[in-house]
């Protein structure tokens, strides 16, 4: 298999019942976010977009990002069902990977039994320095009984300029892109998850024991064993089987980064390369930054 119709990592997501309270982590840990966007979509092809019960603050690399999602409303409007999600733990509970032809994905999920969405659209409204626009998006979800981690889609930007905003894409922390998504499973349960995202991404699986990493062009997908989760990050606790356990940035500045998040006031802890914040200071999933 070889990487064609999807090539990076588009954006992790951070699910968050308190907003407020997990963006001043993020900014916090050094990061820039966007202002606060109400999603609108729908939940078929074609289908008349409303309201999806869920806003985010972005942290914007240029091609990557962080999401930071958080859920509104009274709980009866949840098309995209995040609410069983979050109920299990707070933290990462999604990964969306970057396509230029959304078609061309639908079609070979479809045809290897992963999706049944379709072409899903999907918008928000934006701050420009011109005033308030619509950004626009089409994702392709996979089926969520393959997925007992989260939410799993493809996107596509059809304005990507609108959201990676030059003023945003600049981090005291250093931060370039979003490096990796880290995802723990249960060992029997190993294998078989490595295949299919293989399937799903088009990708091989490349051995960097214990991890099994899925390359992408910019990003990529990474899975471990809990049998061998203690190796990867130490001490770190896991909340449930399987789950998304954290992520990691790449910075331009380790040691600018390490003094600017343990000035903060967060528990700056050793990995080769870099350094992490565990889940319990991080909103619910560990944030490494590596050089």
């Amino acid at each position: 298999m070889t990487g064609c119709d999807i090539d990076r990592i588009d954006h992790s997501v951070l699910y968050t019942t308190d907003m407020d309270a997990t963006a001043t982590t993020y900014e916090a840990l050094g990061f820039t976010l966007t202002p606060l966007s109400i999603h609108l979509g729908s939940d078929r092809p074609g289908g008349e977009r409303r309201p999806m019960g869920a806003g985010n603050r972005c942290a914007l690399f240029g091609e990557t990002y962080l999401e930071l999602l958080g859920l509104f409303g009274d709980g009866s409007i949840d098309p995209w069902n995040i609410r069983p999600l979050i109920a299990r733990y707070e933290g990462l509970h999604g990964c969306s990977f970057g396509c230029d032809d959304a078609g061309t994905v639908e079609r070979r999920l479809r045809e290897a039994g992963l999706s049944s969405s379709g072409v899903l659209p999907l918008q928000r409204d934006v701050e420009t320095p011109g005033g308030v626009v619509t950004a626009r998006f089409e994702a392709v979800h996979l089926d969520r009984a393959l997925t007992p981690e989260g939410l799993i889609h493809i996107a596509r930007h059809l304005t990507p300029k609108l959201i990676h905003q030059p003023r945003y894409l600049k981090h005291p922390n250093t931060a370039t892109h979003l490096h990796s998504v880290l995802l723990v499973v249960d060992d029997a349960e190993l294998e078989a998850t490595v295949a299919r995202y293989a399937r799903t991404l088009g990708v091989r699986p490349v051995t960097e024991r214990p991890r099994h990493v899925l390359p992408l062009r910019v990003g990529r997908m990474e899975i471990v064993a809990v049998s061998a989760f203690d190796e990867v990050l130490p001490g770190e606790p896991v909340p449930a089987l399987p789950c998304l356990a954290g992520q990691a940035v790449a910075v331009g500045d380790v040691r600018a980064a390490r003094a600017l998040v343990a000035g903060n006031g967060f528990t700056v802890r050793e990995l080769p390369g870099g350094f992490f914040v565990g889940a319990g200071e991080a909103r619910g999933a560990a944030i490494a930054f590596v050089g």
